[in-house]
């Protein structure tokens, strides 16, 4: 495996204002860039339609952020070893992409997950803050990794590892659940602080949506946890 094959996967759904941005300063990390259009309904697409060297992935419905993950993963996997997904929201600094992949130990292959600092501190709404400790708290009861933040979507995933761990959670809940199955399939899970632009929480664009994704994010926790509990180790790492 060549560990300048890298690709980078973009998911967006609904991020008129920021993604001809990110994209732009994603793309001088000179590497194959994917946009994975999670059928967005606003002006997106035309944002970025005209961006010479990208390649851009359009679902005709919107399936959610892991499903568009998955998508990204999947056209990538041919000309990379290793993918660095990105928010398409602005709160990531594309690069950052670097320290990921320097922190990638020798004759490893882990998922490198990029902890943004500052997230702790009185600004952040006490909403993330609590989502975050609390995603934490779970992750490690489901078997998962004891890490900072599971909830940072700035990553560096292994290919082909990461399709084939059998995440079944489709949306926002997929970022936590392809954690806990790397740790079940003996996959490292490292961190390496990364830098955020954290805007107040009135002039972010966010799609979670409050009780759904609690009570989505209950479901998927619940059922990880009763596979550790009732499922053979050897049987769920496969």
């Amino acid at each position: 495996m060549d560990k300048d094959r890298i690709a980078v996967v973009i998911p967006v759904y609904n991020h008129e204002g920021r993604v001809a941005g990110v994209v732009r300063e994603a793309l001088k990390l000179d590497v194959p860039l994917f946009v994975i259009d999670d059928g967005s309904t606003d002006s997106t697409y035309d944002r970025i339609k005209d961006i010479p060297s990208i390649r851009i992935i359009r679902h005709e419905t919107n399936r959610g952020k892991g499903a568009a993950i998955m998508t990204g993963f999947a056209a990538a996997e041919p000309l990379a070893d290793w993918v660095v997904t990105m928010d398409a929201d602005g709160q990531h600094h594309p690069e950052n992409a670097r320290d990921l992949i320097r922190a990638i130990p020798p004759d490893k292959r882990p998922i490198i997950i990029g902890h943004r600092e500052g997230m702790d501190h009185h600004h952040v709404s006490w909403k993330s803050r609590f989502g975050r400790k609390f995603s934490n708290f779970w992750v490690r009861v489901s078997g998962g990794p004891n890490i900072r933040d599971t909830q940072s979507g700035f990553r560096l995933y292994p290919l082909p590892e990461a399709l084939h761990l059998r995440v079944s959670a489709q949306r926002f809940q997929f970022e936590v659940e392809i954690l806990v199955r790397a740790k079940w399939r003996g996959i490292p899970v490292l961190e390496t602080p990364v830098k955020v632009t954290y805007e107040p929480e009135d002039q972010r664009v966010s799609h979670y949506r409050g009780f759904v994704d609690f009570c989505r994010n209950a479901i998927t926790f619940s059922r990880l946890i009763l596979m550790r509990l009732f499922v053979a180790p050897f049987v769920r790492g496969k």
